[in-house]
């Protein structure tokens, strides 16, 4: 198992090597000047050649590659174009809103999903089964910004039950933090429980037919401990595979619904950054966002042997 880990971990070198590669020559090769869009649209050639110089954006890019990558060998991720302030410590500042949110996100998609595929699986070819479906079907056809605004519409501005937009740390009040949490994590958990009550559902019907299925049903026990004890955990595996493909889609997911609902988090940041051509902030998102997806897929691979011990590394 150690060194199963350790080699999954090595791999993740030349996987974040070719991240930083791709994505420092997209920002570079793109239309557009970080130097005009900083000097405003006043500025004559004279100024944003000299902030060109400043930045130094007048390098070849190769020179500006390997000063920017020698700077992250050293933890450095330089200092943002438009914040004016260093990219690590606008990072940190920005990263409670977006944990908060991707956390609360995929608590409630697992805590409704999972029951709902399994109660579609048990009322196969029923009413309950197609709403499930039905839902899960409405779930991959909206747009995230659409559920976004339809919630606020509801119950912010209708039932004035919600704040409307904004965030609040939960260090300045839990009551505070819960209330403007709850609208955001409900309008991204959306998708993800469309995605894994459909997947739930598949895994647990593949299972149903199987022999420790008719066994635990001979033995006299009830229907809810052998659809949870026996049915879904040997259904688990590719249930925790979608719940960890689902974080590519969080990732995209977050920067849309902090922007619907005005969080300052990292997707926001993003949004900002590449508004005003940021390369530095950019960049370093990025790539802190490619890390979490590796981790997250290694926890995943970790997971199967919780969920079949048969699993070996």
């Amino acid at each position: 198992m150690a060194g199963y880990i350790l080699r999954r971990i090595v791999a993740t070198i030349p996987v974040m090597l070719i991240v930083a590669v791709l994505v420092f020559l997209m920002l570079r090769l793109t239309p557009g000047d970080p130097a005009a869009v900083i000097a405003g649209d006043n500025a004559n050639a004279e100024q944003i050649a000299a902030i060109r110089t400043r930045l130094g954006l007048d390098q070849p890019i190769v020179v500006q590659f390997f000063i920017w990558f020698g700077q992250i060998l050293h933890g450095d991720f330089g200092e943002s174009f438009f914040f004016k302030k260093s990219v690590a410590e606008l990072i940190v500042s920005r990263l409670e809103p977006t944990l908060a949110l991707s956390l609360s996100t995929i608590l409630i998609a697992v805590l409704v999903a999972v029951p709902l595929g399994v109660l579609a699986a048990y009322k196969q070819g029923t009413v309950i089964d197609k709403i499930v479906m039905g839902f899960s079907v409405l779930g991959f056809s909206v747009p995230v910004f659409v559920i976004g605004y339809s919630l606020i519409y509801l119950f912010a501005i209708k039932l004035n039950w919600l704040p409307v937009q904004g965030y609040q740390r939960i260090a300045d009040g839990v009551g505070g933090f819960l209330a403007r949490l709850i609208l955001p994590s409900l309008t991204l958990s959306v998708i993800y429980i469309a995605l894994i009550a459909r997947m739930t559902r598949t895994s647990v019907l593949d299972v149903m037919g199987e022999d420790y299925i008719r066994t635990a049903r001979a033995k006299g026990q009830v229907e809810r401990k052998v659809l949870f004890n026996h049915a879904l955990r040997n259904a688990a595996v590719p249930i925790v595979t979608i719940i960890g493909f689902g974080v590519a889609l969080l990732i995209g997911g977050v920067v849309v619904t902090e922007s619907v609902f005005t969080i300052p988090g990292l997707g926001r940041l993003t949004v900002d950054a590449v508004l005003a051509r940021d390369f530095p902030t950019i960049q370093a998102v990025i790539l802190l966002f490619s890390f979490v997806y590796v981790l997250i897929n290694l926890v995943v691979d970790l997971a199967y042997r919780v969920f079949d011990p048969r699993i070996r590394y």
